[in-house]
C-alpha cells in the first residue's frame, strides 16, 4: 500500500526536535512517508543537530528507509520506511549530543521488529541539558512502559556529560504488544529514591553524598522512607546529576537535575526535591516531562489509554498533534486526564 507523504511543519507549538523524532519513529511504525520542514526553525541554532541527524540517519537503517535532506544544519527532510528489520545499530556520537533523545527516535519502531534490536552508543551524553538523564529513562520512563507491555534494558558502561560526553551505552528493545495504559488514581507514595551521581574527580568533594543532602533537607520533612543510591564515574568531562523518583503503588513520578560549574550542589539537589514536592501535589499520576514521552506508545497501543498528569505543556499538545497526523483516532483532554480514543 502506498500513502501519500505527510506533512510536518516543524516550527509548530514548542518548535523543537520532538516533533521531528515523533513525526520519523511513527513513519518507520506506520510506513506512511513524511516530509518536516521548518526544522528547529526558531532556535538559536536553527535545522538538525547532531543527536537528530544521528537518530534519523540510524532509524532509517532500522526501517531501510530512503532519506534525503539528512545533514548539519538541514531545516527540512523526506523520510520513506520500508520494513523494519532487527539488526544491530552502532551509533558514534563526536559530542555531547543526548542519548536519551536518540532512543526517544528509536525505540518504538524497534519494538515492533520481529526480533530484538541492539543499539550500542560510542560517545555522547547519558546526562546533558534539555533532555531526560538516562536515570530517569530507565527509572521512570522504562518503568512505565513496562506497564505496557514494552521491554528495553540498558547497561551504561560508562556516563558521559558536557561538553566532551564520551559515553558508552547498550540497549536492547524487544519485540512487543503494546497494551493500553489506564492510571488515573495513584493510591499512596511508598518510598523515594534518591540517585546521586558524579565524576570521580568531583568524590573529594563529596558532590554525590551533597547533592543528597540538598533533597534530605527538602523531603526529610516528609517522614518517608529515603532510599539512596550514591555513585561516581569515570567520565571525560565532570560533571553530576540528581534523579529523584516517587514509587506510588499504582506509578511512578519523576525529575532530575544537573550539576554546573558555579552551582552548589546541595542547591542541585533542593531543585530536584522542590520539583519532586510540586509534581507531587498535583495528585497526578504521571509528571509533566513523562507526559509527551508516553503519547507515542498510547496512540501506538490497542484500545483506550488515559492518565492524569500534573501539567498539559506546550510540548505535550504538540506532541498530540504530530501523533494524530499518522495514527488512526484522537487525544481528549480535560482538566489533567488525557486520554486516547482510537478511531
Amino acid at each position: 500500500m502506498s500513502y501519500q507523504t505527510i506533512k510536518i511543519d516543524g516550527a509548530y507549538g514548542s518548535g523543537g526536535g520532538q516533533i521531528l523524532r515523533t513525526a520519523c519513529a511513527l513513519s518507520a511504525v506506520t510506513k506512511k512517508p513524511c516530509r518536516v520542514f521548518n526544522i528547529r526553525k526558531n532556535r538559536l541554532k536553527p535545522g538538525l543537530m547532531l543527536q537528530h541527524l544521528l537518530g534519523i540517519q540510524t532509524l532509517a537503517k532500522l526501517s531501510n528507509a530512503d532519506l534525503e535532506g539528512d545533514f548539519l544544519g538541514s531545516q527540512e527532510i523526506k523520510f520513506y520506511p520500508h520494513d523494519i528489520e532487527a539488526k544491530d545499530l552502532h551509533i558514534k556520537i563526536e559530542t555531547a549530543g543526548s542519548i536519551t533523545l536518540v532512543l526517544q527516535t528509536l525505540i518504538p519502531p524497534a519494538l515492533f521488529a520481529l526480533f530484538p534490536v541492539k543499539i550500542t552508543f560510542d560517545g555522547g551524553a547519558t546526562d546533558t541539558f534539555f533532555s531526560p538523564t538516562i536515570d530517569y529513562f530507565q527509572y521512570v520512563f522504562l518503568k512505565i512502559l513496562k506497564k505496557m507491555n514494552g521491554k528495553v534494558e540498558i547497561n551504561i558502561l560508562r556516563r558521559g556529560y558536557y561538553p566532551e560526553g564520551g559515553a558508552k551505552v547498550e540497549v536492547t528493545v524487544f519485540p512487543a504488544r503494546l497494551k493500553n495504559l489506564n492510571l488515573t488514581e495513584r493510591n499512596q507514595l511508598k518510598k523515594l529514591l534518591a540517585i546521586s551521581g558524579a565524576s570521580e574527580s568531583l568524590k573529594e568533594k563529596k558532590v554525590a553524598e551533597r547533592q543528597i543532602a540538598g533533597v534530605r533537607e527538602i523531603l526529610g520533612k516528609l517522614n518517608l522512607p529515603i532510599e539512596k543510591q550514591v555513585e561516581y564515574h569515570q567520565t571525560k568531562s565532570p560533571g553530576s546529576q540528581v534523579c529523584l523518583i516517587g514509587e506510588f503503588e499504582n506509578t511512578l513520578m519523576g525529575v532530575d537535575n544537573l550539576g554546573k560549574l558555579g552551582k552548589r550542589a546541595e542547591d542541585v539537589g533542593k531543585e530536584a526535591a522542590l520539583e519532586l514536592l510540586k509534581e507531587q501535589k498535583s495528585e497526578a499520576c504521571l509528571d509533566r516531562h513523562l507526559a509527551d514521552q508516553i503519547l507515542p506508545y498510547m496512540a501506538l497501543s490497542k484500545g483506550k489509554s488515559q492518565v492524569t498528569i500534573s501539567e498539559i505543556t506546550n510540548h505535550c499538545r504538540t506532541n498530540i498533534w504530530v501523533i494524530e497526523k499518522f495514527l488512526e483516532g484522537k487525544f481528549e483532554t480535560k482538566n489533567n486526564l488525557i486520554s486516547w480514543m482510537p478511531s
